[in-house]
């Protein structure tokens, strides 16, 4: 990873505008192992955020890439529909989003209850959608942990 020459403190942009790169502050060097998800993260982290899709978002949350700023644009998503599918089938990106770690909440109570909302939602709409058949119970395991109180943390 090299520094990134602009100074992001200048930058008046938009976050949407930017990208993984320009929000972190450094360009990551061209990845030795070719893989589909390794190439793929390299290339979605040069995108400005509002172009990434509904399965860039799922990839790289999953992926434990610049949570902090996805993680609330795929929130967003999920307010208006909790079922948003990426790549591999409907609510993939609500349990790639309940999937990360109580740390990422701990720090952000905010976004813990737009995802208890998204998750609440889901479940109330889950007979009327064609998904995995697992679906259900990880939503209200998902739910469970998350309605659970927050440890100590710096805002608690």
């Amino acid at each position: 990873m090299t520094p990134n020459s602009t100074a992001a403190h200048s930058d008046t942009r938009p976050v949407r505008d930017k990208t993984i790169e320009e929000l972190e502050g450094f360009v990551a060097a061209a990845p030795g192992v070719q893989t589909h998800v390794v190439t793929e993260v390299h290339r979605l982290r040069k995108l400005p955020l509002k172009r990434l899709r509904i399965e860039d978002l799922r990839l790289l949350i999953g992926q434990d890439v610049a949570r902090q700023y996805l993680v609330p644009l795929a929130l967003d998503h999920l307010d208006r529909h909790p079922f948003a599918a990426g790549d591999f089938y409907k609510g993939d990106l609500l349990l790639a989003v309940a999937r990360v770690s109580e740390p990422f909440w701990t720090l952000r109570p905010h976004l813990r209850r737009q995802l208890i909302t998204a998750l609440q939602r889901g479940l109330e709409r889950i007979h009327k959608v064609r998904t995995v058949p697992t679906m259900e119970a990880d939503l209200k395991a998902a739910l469970q942990q998350h309605e659970a109180p927050l440890p100590p943390g710096p805002s608690n």
